[in-house]
Parts: structure tokens; sequence; C-alpha cells
């Protein structure tokens, strides 16, 4: 068990990511770069949204709508996301945002002859100015540890890892003008259950499931927003090769920010690339009409120091996997939305009814020099529940006569662990008779590799971005239905799924929610979870770790 040692102050613990210090927990500073100043202002950040969400509730209760307080709640949570955000400055403005919202609240219900007198510490405290703001944020009852039970404080924090999921999928989805008040709703609950001690083991397994829940809700609401706005994604040969225009890399998952971008730069003779989880950007029919759109820059988020020293040009990122940069290029990236890095340019939220003012980037753009090409070529994707739809006949033909044996689900996130060739490896060695599904950032590890087709049906299909896992969800429902199955776990399809950080986690819990089984989780399970709770995931769900690529291939193709 690990020990509670926030009675002595300038202490961090984060064990959100796959990267949690020596399988454990980060204590003096993050893997991903974070300070423990950091890293205790997000748990601050938390611990206020918990108050914010508390009388949030009760405004619930008696009906009152509170302006504003969905996406400040949405946007807290997506800002304590692994690599998301680092800048302090950032953190203490938004704190103070959520504390003046949380008294306001409170004002007003006790002018409803509201009795708040059995509050939580979270709904209550006050601070001054930053330096009460650094002192709390230090303190025993605001970090993680300070659950003192090792099983509850596992699923609480697997339920707030799910909610900060789930908020950044709601709030891409809010960009576009698409809203659930129930997910928002839930988020307040769930949040407010986590300081909950009445609350059981079995209650807080039952809250997990919920989430899970919530989660598909919020994955569908997206899906809508995304495919609504700029159409279904469908088959694309995406460029991997540049011209000779200066340009703009955008990294991040935020549509409405790269189509912004997009309109912006028209007729200015610079050039806009993906990069990393912006990649399925290249899929959506909306943004081909575009010239001066080029195609894909680089790979995986964790290659950033070395492909954007190459890059030439700005970076903008519209939202996480920020990596610390090299000097040589910090001058050149911008943040937008959530994210956020000391020292980097920040483009501000959208005025209502205006689009983000991206000239000062655009501006900045013209005066630097091209990208340096480092591949070409073209890879393949667009292959979202819609355009897999379409293909439908092909499909089943294939698995009925044979020539498909397997689907194998190998989304969510990719990262820079070593052990992490074991996905290149494995993605190489499965029979040729089976098709890879993907989704997230993980497909760079085998989505440039040369594994063929099947009938014309390409080996890897990739249906787009993490929050996109909801297609590979969907295409597996609609295979069951077609091939009259009573249980999705009787298709053809196996789950070996690396994660990495929290949008991983909604969507782990989303599968189980479903139904899936015997899900293999890697490179290692996460440190958030307990033995006793990794056991009730085993025992329930089948939870499983991958092994050696040739035993894991002969243990999947045999079920």
């Amino acid at each position: 068990m690990i020990q509670n040692e926030n009675n002595s102050r300038h202490l961090m613990f984060c064990y959100q990511c796959q990267e949690a210090l020596n399988g454990k927990g980060c204590t003096k500073v993050g893997v991903c770069g974070k300070t423990s100043e950091v890293s205790n202002l997000q748990d601050l950040m938390i611990y206020s949204l918990k108050g914010i969400s508390e009388v949030g509730l009760k405004a619930d209760d008696l009906g009152i709508k509170v302006e504003g307080l969905d996406r400040l709640i949405i946007d807290g949570l997506f800002m304590t996301i692994t690599n998301a955000n680092f800048d302090r400055d950032r953190f203490f403005q938004k704190i103070k945002e959520v504390l003046v919202k949380r008294d306001e609240i409170k004002e007003n219900l006790s002018k409803k002859g509201l009795d708040l007198n059995d509050l939580k510490d979270a709904s209550t405290f006050s601070v001054d100015d930053n330096n009460d703001i650094v002192y709390k944020s230090e303190s025993k009852e605001v970090g993680v540890l300070a659950t003192l039970n090792e099983d509850v404080r596992s699923l609480r924090e697997l339920i707030i890892y799910g909610l900060k999921g789930m908020a950044a999928y709601a709030e891409h989805a809010g960009n576009l003008g698409y809203e659930d008040e129930e997910i928002s709703k839930f988020i307040r609950r769930a949040l407010v259950a986590t300081m909950d001690d009445s609350l059981s083991a079995d209650d807080l397994v039952a809250l997990t499931m919920e989430t899970g829940k919530y989660g598909v809700t919020t994955m569908a609401l997206l899906d809508k927003a995304n495919t609504t706005t700029y159409g279904n994604p469908e088959i694309t040969e995406v460029n991997i090769g540049v011209r000779n225009n200066p340009g703009i890399l955008v990294s991040g998952h935020d549509l409405k920010d790269f189509e912004e971008l997009l309109e912006q730069t028209k007729d200015q003779g610079v050039d806009i690339y993906t990069h990393g989880e912006m990649l399925p950007a290249n899929y959506y029919p909306s943004f081909k009409k575009y010239d001066h759109f080029v195609g894909n820059y680089g790979n995986a988020w964790w290659k950033q120091r070395e492909e954007f020293e190459k890059f030439n040009g700005v970076i903008l990122f519209t939202t996480n996997c920020i990596v610390p940069p090299k000097a040589d290029y910090a001058n050149r990236v911008y943040t937008t939305g959530s994210s956020g890095y000391p020292g980097f340019k920040h483009i501000p939220d959208r005025v209502e009814g205006k689009a983000k003012d991206f000239s000062a980037l655009i501006e900045h753009a013209k005066s630097l020099a091209a990208p340096t090409e480092i591949e070409s070529g073209k890879i393949v994707g667009g292959f979202a529940h819609a355009q897999v739809f379409a293909l439908a006949d092909k499909i089943v033909d294939a698995v009925k006569s044979g020539a498909i044996k397997k689907f194998f689900v190998m989304a969510s996130c990719d990262g820079r662990q070593n052990g992490r060739s074991y996905y290149t490896d494995f993605a190489q060695a499965l029979p040729k008779d089976t098709v890879i599904l993907t989704a997230g950032c993980a497909k760079y590890r085998y989505n440039k590799l040369n594994l063929g087709d099947i009938g014309g049906i390409p080996r890897v299909l990739d249906a787009g971005q993490c929050n996109d896992s909801y297609s590979l969800a969907v295409i597996a429902m609609k295979l069951k239905e077609v091939f009259e199955l009573n249980d999705i776990n009787e298709l053809p399809i196996a789950y070996n799924i690396a994660w990495y950080e929290q949008k991983a986690v909604i969507v782990l819990l989303a599968l189980l929610y479903l139904g899936v089984k015997n899900i293999h989780l890697g490179p290692t399970l996460p440190a958030f979870l307990s033995p006793n709770v990794a056991n009730v995931l085993v025992e329930t769900f089948g939870i499983g770790t991958i092994k050696d690529v040739d035993s894991d291939i002969e243990l999947f193709m045999a079920n």
C-alpha cells in the first residue's frame, strides 16, 4: 500500500498515466515533465471541481440552471489530462474562476433558503491569492493520497480519470454546438460521489460502470457533432510528404480549431499539416476543399521534439500531448483551448459567435522556412463506422468464406516506452487472414507498415482519433447483428489495446459497459488499479495483460 505522505508539504503524487514512475507513481516531478507545483495545482483543480459540483447538484435538485457551469467543469477536467497543460498561471486563473462561480451558486442557494451547513471542505475553502492557492494545493486533504483506503482510492481515481476522458470528448462536441445536459449532470454527480465516504466498494464499482455508460453517450455525441458538421470520414490516401511553402503543423484533437485555421489561412501562402491525433482530419470531406491542406507530418506525440525541430514552421496544439520542447523551436509553438505550456503563446478562446483569432500565428508562419521532408508517400485511413458499413457486404463475405479469420482491435494510445515496439512486432506477426481495427495514436506503431489487404480490404482499418474508438464499438455491434449473435463476445474479434492516458480510460470503461470481455491492456496495467480492484476487473471482465508476441497471438487465435 502507498503511504499517505501529504503531511509533508511540497510533495506531489500522480499515477494517472501509463508512465507512472516504477509503475507506482511520480513523487518529485512527473515523467511527463510537469513540476510538483503544477501537479499539486491540478489536484486542487479537481478538488475545486468536486466542490462546485456539490453545490451544482443542489442547484440541479432545485431546477436552477447555472449559466456556464457545465463548460467550466468540463474545461477544468480537460486541463488536468496528462500532457495537456503545464502552465501554472493558467491553473491559478482557472481555480479562481471555479471558486468565484462556486460562491455565486452558494449565495443564490442561500437566498432560496437552502441550508448549506453540511458542505464538504471542497465547497467551502477560500483563498486570497496565488500563495494561498499553492498552500492549499499542498495540504493533505487535496491530493490523491487523501483517500487512505487503497481500494476506495483506486476506484475513486478510476472514476475521476474516466470523467477526465469524458470531459475531453464533451468539450470537442461543445465546440461544435452539441451538448447534453445529462452528461454534465452525471459528471457533477460522479465527482461528488468520490467524496462520499458512505459509499462501499460495490457502490463505486457500479458508478465505474455508469461512467462507462456515459462514456458511450459522450462518444456518440461527439461522433454526431463531427459527422454532422464535417461529413462522414471516407477512405482517404493521406500525403506524408511536404511542399515548399511555409507551414503550420496542427496537433491535438479539436476539429473546430482546425476548421477555423484552415479558413483563416486561405490564399495566405501558408500550408497546413496535421500531426499526431489530428491525422484523421484528412478523412473528413469538408476539409478536402482546402488546397493548402497538404497532409500529415510526422508520427505519434512522443517523437515531437525531433520532428518539430525539422518542421521549421509554426506548431499549434489544440489539445494535449505536449512534450517539454527543445529551446530551438519553443518560440514557434502556440497553444489554444485547454492546452498550455510556460512560454508558449496562447490563442484565447473564441468570443460568442466569432472564430478564434489565429492572425498572429499565421503571420509568424509566413516568416519561417518550409518544412524539411522526413518521409514521403501516402497512408490510407478513414474507416469510421459509416465507411465500414459501406463495405459491410465485402467484409461479411470475407468472414463467411474464411478469408478473414479474425479482427484485432489495436486502438488507443502510443507512448515512448521501449516495450511498445511489441505492438509493431505484433502487427507484423499476425496471420495474413486477420485485420487490424484501430483508432487513436496507437496506429503509428503499424500504420506505415506494408501489411497488404484481403480481397481489397486493407489489413489496417483506421477509424480515426481516440474518441473514434466509438466507431469500433459500433462496428462490433453491427457485426453482432449481421451474424445474428446473442453476445458481442461471440464475434471473431480480439482486443489488444495500448493505453497511455485518461481518454484511453474512458474508452476502456465504455467497452466494459458494452459487455466486451477479455480485453488485453498494455504495455502495463494502470498503477492506479489496486491489486483487489485489478482482480475484480480480471474476474468480472477477463481483463488481461500482454506477454510476448508469439504466445499472445497463439492465445488470441485459439479463442
